[in-house]
């Protein structure tokens, strides 16, 4: 009788190895193809009608899927929602000419404000779920990223010497300012729409915030304190503690408004 071939433990468990290896990749391939056609098949559900229309029936359907691959990718709608938002907002902007930046810090964010207003005119749905469709007090993954970006503008601002208010303050008014004239447009029809009013609420954020001229140009404490605490963190001459101790100073000089609890001013000598 001949004798039956016999394979070798070794090259077994290296067969039985690799084959385990390409069943993951076709897995975790399957699982990028699947995520990215759920997104998409939710993100066009979104534009035609609104957050309703994606239901987890229709977007498995629309993206050929069962309902259950959405929850193991997503966990749940919001989760799902998320990621339509995130992928709405990154094409739109990857939709746009890459804006260099201009030696005009203030000019940036005259064209950052006009992207925030092209975004929601041009995607309602999809802005209305980046800035209103979470819990108060949660802000979505898109629109931290967008926050992120204003800041930055701000602190080139600052660094400019031009922002005559607190950086933290100064964001968060053209963000209320940028969303509110934004939901304004979105909730006005087209044909009713001022076509002057985001303009105009553009140049008023910006007066609240912004110099005509450097700091350095004007005797003023608050501006020069502004511009050097936007600075602060490009220094090395300091440690941490001093560094800490010089933005606390810096922030009682650029917000005089904001006094530490409880510390009375001590009257100087006459």
């Amino acid at each position: 009788m001949e004798r039956e071939d016999v394979i070798a433990p070794n090259a077994g468990h290296d067969a039985h190895h690799d084959t385990g290896h390409e069943a993951n990749r076709d897995r975790d391939g399957n699982r990028d193809g699947n995520r990215d056609r759920i997104v998409a098949a939710a993100a066009r559900l979104l534009s035609d009608g609104g957050p309703d229309a994606v239901s987890t029936r229709a977007v498995s359907s629309a993206a050929g899927v069962q309902p259950p691959t959405i929850y193991r990718l997503f966990g749940d709608k919001q989760g799902l929602l998320d990621a339509v938002v995130a992928y709405g907002f990154t094409e739109y902007l990857s939709s746009k000419t890459a804006q260099e930046p201009t030696e005009d810090p203030v000019e940036d964010l005259r064209a950052g404000w006009d992207l925030h207003i092209g975004l929601g005119l041009a995607n309602p749905a999809l802005y209305s779920l980046m800035y209103g469709g979470h819990r108060p007090g949660v802000s979505s993954p898109a629109a931290v990223t967008a926050f992120e970006m204003l800041a930055r503008l701000i602190r080139r601002i600052a660094e400019a010497g031009r922002l005559a208010i607190p950086e933290e303050r100064a964001a968060a008014l053209v963000h209320a300012a940028g969303c509110g004239t934004t939901f304004t447009l979105i909730a006005t029809p087209e044909d009713r729409r001022d076509p002057e009013l985001s303009r105009t609420a553009r140049e008023a954020a910006i007066a609240a915030i912004t110099t005509d001229a450097p700091a350095a140009a004007e005797p003023g404490p608050v501006a020069a304190a502004v511009t050097l605490r936007a600075a602060l963190p490009r220094t090395d001459a300091l440690t941490a503690p001093e560094r800490g101790l010089l933005r606390e100073w810096l922030d009682r000089i650029a917000d005089p408004a904001h006094t530490v609890s409880g510390r009375a001013e001590t009257p100087g000598p006459n």
